[in-house]
């Protein structure tokens, strides 16, 4: 694999990461909103999904990263 092509995909996987982490975040927050003070402590069950979503893909992302981290440090990258 080239030069130019690993780094690609390298800065592909650490977007990745980093989408996944705010996709987190945003949907900790929607589901934090609906505890007191501002909610009824009810969590929707949308928001309950959309976060479980989030950290399983933020899971799958880093997962794919230390993969990724992993061949480059064994000199298979």
């Amino acid at each position: 694999m080239d030069q130019d092509k690993a780094r690609a995909e390298e800065t592909a996987a650490m977007e990745r990461v980093m989408t996944a982490t705010k996709r987190v975040q945003s949907a900790f927050a929607s589901l934090q909103s609906q505890f007191p003070p501002a909610g009824n402590g009810q969590p929707s069950p949308f928001a309950l999904q959309t976060f479980d979503a989030a950290l399983q893909e933020l899971e799958d992302a880093q997962a794919a990263f230390d993969d990724m981290l992993g061949d480059l440090l064994d000199g298979n990258r």
